[in-house]
């Protein structure tokens, strides 16, 4: 677990200021993987009191523009924010509940995956999504509205 003074290192060395919503916000991501918007606004308000939507959503383009944390969007989903940054791992996503899981490169070194046909783009990520249900909702019999089975 990262202290504060972590993450003022962290945000010296992006040459970033150091301030109360930016070291809120890097708690709450570091402390909540995959979190949303919401939920970090929320954690970062019961750190440090009232804090904007908008200073939130400033402080986490700001982080994500200096690459302290990752951004994620799988489909049909509120963006999500992560700490795991710079390996480029994968994610696993709950068709049931929504929950999102890491998951390590499947073979090799980055991007992972080497594509069939570049177009002449020099490829230095791949992002995979697996799709399932998670060990609780797989238990469940009966499938919710709007999700198929593949």
């Amino acid at each position: 677990m990262s202290t504060a003074s972590d993450y003022e290192g962290m945000l010296r060395g992006a040459a970033l200021r150091v301030t109360r919503p930016r070291l809120a916000v890097l708690h709450a991501v570091h402390s909540h993987q995959h979190a949303d918007t919401d939920s970090i606004i929320r954690v970062v308000r019961e750190d440090i009191g009232e804090v904007s939507h908008q200073a939130v959503y400033d402080v986490l383009k700001a982080l994500t523009g200096a690459r302290l944390v990752r951004r994620i969007q799988p489909t049909g989903s509120v963006a999500r924010y992560e700490a795991r940054v710079g390996d480029n791992h994968h994610h696993v996503v709950c068709r049931s509940c929504g929950a999102i899981a890491d998951v390590d490169c499947a073979v090799g070194a980055a991007p992972c995956l080497t594509a069939s046909d570049d177009s002449g783009f020099v490829i230095d990520e791949a992002e995979v999504v697996y799709w399932g249900r998670c060990p609780d909702c797989s238990t469940t019999t009966t499938e919710p509205e709007g999700v198929r089975s593949v």
